[in-house]
C-alpha cells in the first residue's frame, strides 16, 4: 500500500453506480479464446503476486491440490474457472449454518481448507492460494457493500473482500466466489440464517440463481467500494508493528501498539442512496 489514509468520522464519500463488467460468462468462454500463457519475464514482473502471505500459504499440499484441480491447463481464464468450480463445490459460506459453522476471523487458508468453511476472506484466501500456487498472479481486494436492504439506516455496512487474477494482455479481472456460492442455493433458509444470507449480499437473496453463480465470475457487481488491496501490508508513514494482515476497516496504533476495531474505536460505515 503507497498511501496511508488518515479519516476524521463522520466522513461523507459520494460515489457514481459504476458496474464492473468483463464479459467472462458461460465459464470465461468469451475471452478464454484470445488468452495466452504467461511468458516468463511476465512471471518475473507479477512475482509479488505470485508469492504467498502469513496467512495465505502456499506448501506442498496447496501445489497438489491446485495441480490435481487445473489439470494441467495454461490457459489462466480456464484455469482460474476451475478453481472457482472446485471452491464452489467444497467450501460453505457459514453464514448458511450460522449454528454449526463459523469463520476463521483472520482470512486463513488452512483454516478454509480444513474446515471446508468461512466467509469471504477465508474463500479467497484459500482460492488465491490455490491460483498463485497454479502460476495465476492474484491480489485480494477489501471494500464494503453498500447494502441494498440497509439504505438510509444507522447500520453499519461491514466489509467484503474478492480477488483478482492477472491475465496477460488483458490486465486484472474480479470474481467472487464468496458471493457466487450464496447463490447456488445448496442450503434451506431459516429463521437462524435468513438475515444473515441477506445481508452477506449486496441487495439480498431469493433463492438459487445459477446466473448470478456464472456473473461472479470475471465481474463484480455495483454498490461496492474499496478500501484496499493486499495482504502483509507495509502503511505509509509506516507502522510500528509488524505487515498489517489486511485492512477491511481501518487501521489504528495507540502509543506504537495496534488497537483492533471494537477494542477502543469502531468504524460505522452508513449510507444513504441519492433520490
Amino acid at each position: 500500500m503507497d498511501d496511508g489514509l488518515f479519516l476524521n468520522s463522520p466522513y461523507i464519500v459520494h460515489l457514481p453506480s459504476l458496474e464492473y463488467n468483463f464479459s467472462l460468462s458461460q465459464g470465461g468462454a468469451s475471452l478464454a479464446p484470445y488468452v495466452r500463457p504467461f511468458t516468463d519475464e511476465e512471471r518475473t514482473k507479477y512475482a509479488r503476486y505470485l508469492a504467498p502471505n502469513t496467512n495465505v500459504i502456499i506448501d506442498d499440499e496447496i501445489k497438489k491440490l491446485s495441480a490435481e484441480i487445473t489439470g494441467g491447463e495454461q490457459n489462466p481464464v480456464l484455469a482460474a474457472r476451475k478453481l472457482y468450480d472446485w471452491t464452489l463445490h467444497n467450501v460453505d459460506y457459514w453464514v448458511k449454518y450460522p449454528d454449526k459453522l463459523k469463520a476463521s476471523g483472520i482470512g486463513s487458508t488452512e483454516y478454509c481448507l480444513r474446515n471446508r468453511t468461512g466467509n469471504c476472506t477465508d474463500f479467497h484466501s484459500l482460492w488465491a492460494s490455490l491460483a498463485r500456487a497454479g502460476g495465476i498472479p492474484t491480489q485480494i481486494v477489501y471494500g464494503s457493500f453498500l447494502k441494498k436492504e440497509l439504505d438510509g439506516k444507522d447500520a453499519d455496512q461491514s466489509y467484503h473482500c474478492w480477488p483478482e487474477f492477472y491475465v496477460p494482455s488483458f490486465g486484472w479481472v474480479p470474481h467472487d466466489v464468496a458471493i457466487a456460492d450464496i447463490f447456488m442455493g445448496d442450503f434451506p433458509t431459516t429463521a437462524e440464517n435468513d438475515e444473515k444470507v441477506r445481508l452477506t449480499t449486496s441487495d439480498g437473496y431469493r433463492g438459487a440463481d445459477r446466473a448470478k453463480v456464472d456473473y461472479y465470475f470475471g465481474n463484480i457487481d455495483e454498490r461496492r467500494v474499496t478500501w484496499s488491496r493486499g495482504r502483509d501490508l507495509i502503511l505509509s508513514p509506516r507502522q510500528t508493528g509488524d505487515p498489517v494482515n489486511a485492512i477491511a476497516k481501518a487501521y489504528v496504533e495507540v502509543d506504537g501498539q495496534s488497537v483492533p476495531d471494537g477494542k477502543g474505536w469502531t468504524r460505522k460505515l452508513t449510507f444513504a442512496d441519492k433520490k
